[in-house]
């Protein structure tokens, strides 16, 4: 599959055509560690997150634009072909100024195509050796898209801004979160509670920025004159 980014954008019309009282979403990934963190963030509002059925089984989006946006807006639009509801699809990663932004788009895939998590840390940690102070500076990013049936509804992102520790700390958390701290380097986000986490974190504050805008697209369902469904 090729890495492409469509320009197709849901008009007016067809968001404000939304009308629910429960937006279901699919998360496009079999990352179990994202859909635990979407799931608690989207508790006690109108969103419900599950993972895409059969994600493994289709046709896979090659993740390789320059950018964390573009990345995930060609991945909403490639998935959100397989299925009618909502598709969220988000890029992450983390970005270490000192390594010219690196490991950025290729967070995931820093230690190479068969590499752990626990291997993108090992090889980081070794490429930050020898680093301090201001040089181990490093910043979470998420931009977060949706899509339905091949047109982007949303695209939102943030981030957060911490130092690198010099060694894995604790438990919690996936990633880089063992080894991310708090600018004053306390705590890692591996050291955190997931409650704390989702308060603090790029995927926390860019989910509450979606959540907020499909939020205001709620309405009882049949107070619509449409009789689209979501």
């Amino acid at each position: 599959m090729n890495c492409y980014l469509s320009t197709s954008a849901a008009t007016h019309d067809e968001v404000a055509t939304l009308d629910f009282e429960t937006v279901n979403i699919f998360l496009a990934s079999s990352n179990s560690g994202k859909l635990r963190e979407y799931s608690e963030l989207a508790n006690g509002s109108a969103l419900t997150i599950a993972l895409l059925p059969n994600f493994t089984e289709l046709p896979p989006f090659e993740e390789c634009a320059a950018t964390f946006a573009e990345n995930a807006a060609g991945k909403a639009l490639h998935y959100s072909r397989f299925a009618h509801e909502i598709v969220l699809a988000d890029d992450s990663g983390l970005v270490v100024p000192a390594l010219s932004g690196a490991p950025g788009v290729h967070s995931a895939r820093y230690a190479g195509p068969n590499g752990t998590a626990r291997d993108c840390v090992q090889k980081l940690l070794g490429q930050m050796e020898g680093k301090q102070g201001t040089e181990r500076r490093a910043r979470f990013v998420c931009v977060i898209a949706v899509a339905r049936q091949g047109s982007i509804l949303a695209v939102v992102s943030d981030f957060v801004e911490g130092i690198l520790a010099n060694e894995a700390r604790g438990a919690e958390g996936f990633g880089y979160d063992p080894i991310f701290c708090f600018p004053d380097g306390s705590r890692t986000f591996a050291e955190i509670s997931p409650v704390e986490k989702n308060r603090y974190s790029h995927r926390g504050k860019a989910f509450r920025k979606l959540a907020e805008f499909l939020n205001s697209l709620a309405s009882p369902l049949g107070s619509a004159t449409s009789n689209s469904t979501v």
